[in-house]
């Protein structure tokens, strides 16, 4: 049963999208018993000292249908109250490469 155990919190999937100035990792791990949960982290870099701040939520199978709901209801007041520009980024952290996409956006209409 040990190398059972091992299990808790092994990484099955992991997703990375970079945002800017900050970078979001969905991971979907595994309990003992082999049940899937996701973590959700946003990692900042603090410009003062340059050390990444990471802010973590944990999101069980049981509640994916509600979280999905209270996130899309969310997200749907804020577009239909305010503008919203969603800005495409490039992989690349290069500010030279950065600033040739700094037109390149769409719109969620």
């Amino acid at each position: 049963m040990g190398d059972f155990e091992n299990k808790e919190r092994e990484e099955v999937f992991s997703k990375k999208v970079r945002a800017g100035k900050r970078t979001y990792f969905f991971d979907v791990k595994a309990t003992r018993s082999n049940d899937y949960y996701v973590t959700v982290t946003e990692s900042k870099k603090r410009l003062e000292d340059g050390v990444f701040i990471k802010h973590k939520i944990f999101l069980y199978k049981e509640d994916f249908e509600k979280f999905a709901e209270g996130l899309k209801e969310t997200i749907d007041y804020i577009k239909a109250n305010q503008d919203v520009v969603e800005k495409r980024y490039e992989y690349s952290d290069h500010p030279s490469d950065r600033s040739r996409n700094e037109d390149d956006f769409s719109f969620d209409v």
